[in-house]
């Protein structure tokens, strides 16, 4: 049962735009318009309120996702996972 919540904590700290872990962020995350840190958003994504790249599409992100994780030498299934968990991030939700 621990695991289960330390796994369920570690999922609500994702970026909801890429799905990095904030943990890694080194600013700690992006900032809200009144300077606040973001509590859904990394500083890579996220800055003084709104989405440094607002015009980016799911299958841009999906694609640096999959680029990222090849760098790093990560196998086939686990970058097609990585990809696919974007899509259920809180901003490429459907509305």
């Amino acid at each position: 049962m621990k695991k289960l919540k330390r796994q369920w904590e570690l999922e609500k700290q994702r970026c909801q735009s890429c799905g990095m872990p904030r943990c890694f962020d080194p600013k700690g995350g992006g900032t809200e318009a009144d300077g606040s840190i973001s509590k859904e958003f990394c500083s890579f994504c996220y800055d003084s309120g709104k989405f440094k790249e607002p015009e980016l599409q799911l299958s841009q992100m999906q694609q640096r996702a999959r680029m990222l994780l090849r760098k790093r030498n990560q196998p086939w299934y686990i970058r097609a996972y990585m990809a696919h968990r974007i899509t259920t991030l809180s901003r490429w939700r459907k509305k």
